[in-house]
């Protein structure tokens, strides 16, 4: 089964959280000093904010994925797609450990297809993924090193 994943990137977490938490009706699944995350089914959502962007706003989407098998298969759609996909082994982030796959969309929103494996103590952090520059036609490295 799949869930869909959207990360916000916030400037106050305490007022992003009262704000999502009367939006969904509920409290976060999740909540760290600097993170906090619904794990909705009505609807079938991972919503994440944080504070570790430089930038307020959209994060990145994604779709999480029960099964490993299921994740391989998302991966598939993104090299169909002709996207650059970058992959992660067991990456550290956002407070859990998780095998995943990267992309950016033609209009430059990162993309992760992700199987979380274990929660960990951390936020930790992602090796950076690729991006649509506006000097060229593929993607070069994105120039940061925050966890997305």
């Amino acid at each position: 089964m799949k869930r869909f994943h959207v990360h916000v990137a916030v400037n106050n977490l305490i007022e992003s959280i009262r704000f999502y938490s009367a939006m969904f009706a509920t409290e976060p699944t999740v909540m760290k000093p600097d993170y906090a995350k619904w794990m909705l089914d009505d609807p079938r959502i991972n919503f994440a904010i944080s504070q570790r962007s430089a930038n307020a706003g959209l994060d990145h989407l994604g779709i999480q994925v029960d099964l490993e098998a299921e994740l391989h298969d998302l991966n598939q759609r993104l090299a169909d797609a002709l996207l650059p996909v970058e992959e992660q082994q067991d990456a550290a982030c956002c407070y859990a450990k998780a095998n995943k796959y990267w992309t950016i969309d033609p209009q430059g929103i990162a993309w992760e297809a992700f199987h979380s494996l274990a929660t960990i103590p951390v936020f930790g952090e992602d090796t950076p993924v690729p991006v649509k520059t506006e000097s060229s036609a593929c993607c070069a490295p994105f120039q940061g090193s925050k966890c997305r």
